[in-house]
């Protein structure tokens, strides 16, 4: 077989006006033309061991189990090609369902034009690519690494697609009616046309404040700002030296936290450092992201993340770090394999959760417990993985925002005028958010500018919160749609006249 040509149709086309995100490959079966699969010894045997979920495509029968029977009765490469696509798709996360397989007007035997959907340009074309590898390893009856192609298709999906924060705002765009376009290929997107255009880059909108935005991504500015409205803050200082971290630790004591001044997602983090030995890994970690760095007061109790958009309070999530729990019988390292068979799990933002990774960060814990990956914790002994309750590093989150006392909901609304950011996630640490802060000694640890709203709008447990709502509302008011008039004039007779 022969690929021809690839294309990546992206608006309405030949095969479908509804559906316009096709691959449409041209592929040449060469002498595969005169070999239909039921002249294919033992083809569809492999076919089905390999895929044994395409028991579920119907093709043109329309039954369970119909594209087998046709592989029984005999059909071109071509087709088979394109169910692949589709397949392997679906196991990487990626659920796509519309096809074709069709021969081109006026070319010679054996060319046809293999159509199917995708869901991210990249992934689909190396779909189209590994589809024609894997059906000419099955006619050979040679192995093939299915897996890998799987976990490098996740991979690209990952690296292109838009995350589920971005990805959130653009389909509640998309159900108004509003059109959005993609900018780059990161998180870059414009939605509505001309004048009336909004531009958004992962949370951060185009009217966000660009002054708003540098003193959250400063975490000292944003503390001493806070501080100044008495806002409730831990104890802290900025340390850029051994010497600096000591001074800290003698004005604050233990336990600690140790930061980089400008970090993001938890990288570099390390909490409850309790002597010099971890202060200095942790003064370490913190380096790599940035010559400054912050070291204050650990404080204790639950990880809340909170949402403010347009100065209004809208949810609030109990964020917990990736952890496991004993069962008296079996180590940690299979704890956390089977924590990882949760159907909610997967890699990347595919789905609900991610799935726990042993990693430096997890090593420390342990280390700190001393335990290791092959210690039998107690039945009911909870183990933690990770040092921040990051969704991202398989952490989980509980919507609470029913929760929230009216005082805390007010400071929240202050934090985010007082830092100046329309879209506003606060991380607060207390014991219980149903009671002012001001009576159970929580504090703000940090204020972000681009906060994640997966936690908000996939919690592992409790109400989800369509967050892009507001979003939209705020930059979109009640009436605009985003667009502007188009008028297109085409034709001969007259158009001059129209013209003058």
């Amino acid at each position: 077989m022969k690929v021809l040509e690839i294309k990546v149709l992206k608006g309405p086309n030949y095969w479908s006006v509804r559906r316009t995100k096709l691959i449409q490959m041209k592929l040449d079966l060469e002498d595969l033309e005169q070999k239909p699969t039921n002249l294919i010894p033992g083809f569809r045997e492999r076919l089905e061991k390999m895929f044994p979920t395409m028991i579920e495509h119907r093709c043109s029968e329309a039954v369970r189990g119909g594209f087998f029977m046709r592989v029984d009765e005999g059909t071109w490469m071509g087709h088979v090609i394109e169910h692949i696509a589709l397949e392997i798709q679906t196991l990487a996360g990626m659920d796509t369902g519309f096809s074709r397989t069709r021969t081109p007007e006026g070319e010679q035997e054996g060319v046809y034009y293999v159509v199917f959907s995708y869901m991210e340009e990249d992934a689909g074309v190396f779909a189209a690519k590994s589809a024609v590898r894997i059906a000419e390893a099955l006619i050979a009856g040679t192995e093939y690494d299915l897996e890998a192609d799987i976990q490098e298709m996740r991979e690209i999906r990952e690296d292109t697609r838009l995350g589920p924060s971005t990805g959130c705002i653009v389909e509640e765009a998309a159900k108004r009616g509003i059109p959005y376009i993609r900018l780059n290929k990161h998180s870059l997107v414009q939605l509505g046309y001309g004048v009336n255009q909004k531009r958004i880059r992962a949370t951060i909108a185009s009217t966000t404040s660009n002054i708003a935005v540098d003193i959250a991504c400063d975490k000292e500015e944003t503390k001493l700002l806070l501080e100044a409205a008495e806002i409730p803050v831990p104890r802290g200082t900025v340390i850029r030296s051994e010497e600096g971290m000591d001074a800290a630790i003698e004005k604050f004591g233990y336990p600690l936290v140790i930061k980089p001044i400008d970090g993001n997602h938890g990288k570099g983090n390390t909490t409850n450092i309790i002597n010099r030995e971890q202060a200095l890994t942790a003064f370490a970690a913190a380096k790599e992201y940035g010559r400054s760095v912050i070291i204050e007061k650990f404080i204790t109790g639950f990880d809340f993340r909170c949402l403010v958009i347009n100065n209004k309070f809208i949810c609030a999530a109990l964020r917990t770090p990736a952890s496991v729990v004993g069962d008296g019988k079996n180590n940690i390292q299979w704890l956390i394999d089977e924590t990882n068979k949760d159907p909610r799990r997967g890699f990347g933002h595919e789905k609900v959760l991610t799935q726990i990774t042993v990693d430096q960060f997890t090593q420390k814990m342990l280390d700190d417990a001393k335990y290791t990956l092959e210690t039998v914790p107690a039945k009911g002994e909870r183990v933690m993985l990770k040092p921040t309750a990051n969704l991202s590093t398989g952490g989980t989150s509980t919507d609470v925002t029913d929760e929230v006392h009216p005082a805390n909901i007010f400071m929240f609304e202050r934090i985010a005028k007082i830092i100046g950011l329309d879209i506003c996630g606060i991380d607060i640490m207390v014991s219980d958010l149903r009671k002012p802060v001001a009576e159970n000694g929580g504090a703000i640890l940090e204020v972000n500018a681009a906060p994640g709203f997966r936690m908000h709008i996939d919690p592992s447990e409790g109400l989800p919160r369509n967050v892009a709502e507001p979003v939209v509302d705020m930059l979109f008011p009640k009436g605009s749609v985003g667009r502007i008039p188009i008028i297109a004039i085409t034709g001969t007779n007259g158009k001059q006249r129209l013209q003058d």
